[in-house]
């Protein structure tokens, strides 16, 4: 148990050495740079709202959104990759949020399927079918492509962008962020991924110094729940 405890540790909490301070006017810049493509992508998200599931247009519109996600983040200045430590020495973190992603989505999967045996969860279960309608329709192989770039992309802005925007508590006002851009869909279950999800990415970008490990975590969580969520209610 303590070994586990240690490995939490490292990968969420213990904050590795780093000097990633900004001068006042940089950080004004990146704050700027930050809110406009808030709004540039409220709005792709908007449109991408309006889509019904098997719509030619959603692969392009979430490209789309990914694509503003990536452009702002890299827009609004420096991203770090980030490191966590290891014994001695500090490392790029890889195995352990990969690790991190997999236990996330068996929590999500074990959470699935207690909404799918309790009878008044019903209207849950029904939120967490409609997440999965796209597997079930188009390519299977664009859809995993697309889900990691939109993984990917989100990261950048949101823990990336974001999150050096914010000078205090960014774990927590990026997690709100990400919260209420993923509400927007009107999907319950979605919105209470995006805040447990954006918590433990947060940690670990607050621990690390950057941006690889959340980008990790959310692609694995991301890709396994595409997989696991259909079968889990098939």
């Amino acid at each position: 148990m303590s070994q586990l405890q240690a490995w939490v540790r490292r990968a969420l909490w213990d904050v590795v050495p780093r000097d990633h301070r900004e001068d006042p006017r940089d950080l004004r810049r990146r704050q700027l740079v930050t809110l406009g493509f808030v709004v540039l992508g409220g709005v792709v998200l908007g449109f991408s709202l309006r889509l019904e599931a098997g719509s030619d247009w959603f692969y392009p519109a979430t490209l789309a959104l990914a694509a503003v996600w990536t452009i702002g983040a890299f827009a609004s200045g420096p991203l770090h990759l980030g490191r966590i430590a290891r014994q001695s020495e500090l490392v790029r973190p890889v195995v352990t949020p990969v690790a991190v992603g997999l236990a996330l989505a068996a929590l999500f999967v074990a959470g699935a399927l207690l909404v799918r045996s309790i009878s008044w969860l019903s209207g849950l279960e029904d939120q967490v079918v409609a997440v999965t309608a796209y597997a079930d329709q188009g390519s299977l192989a664009l859809l995993v492509v697309v889900t990691a770039v939109n993984g990917v992309a989100e990261e950048l802005f949101f823990r990336g962008a974001a999150y050096a925007a914010i000078p205090r508590h960014p774990v927590l006002w990026t997690t709100v962020a990400y919260a209420i851009a993923t509400a927007a869909t009107g999907n319950v279950m979605l919105a209470f991924a995006a805040v447990l999800l954006g918590v433990v990415v947060g940690l670990e970008r607050r621990a690390s110094g950057g941006i690889l490990a959340p980008v990790l975590t959310h692609c694995t969580w991301s890709l396994a729940m595409l997989f696991a969520l259909p079968w889990v209610f098939s």
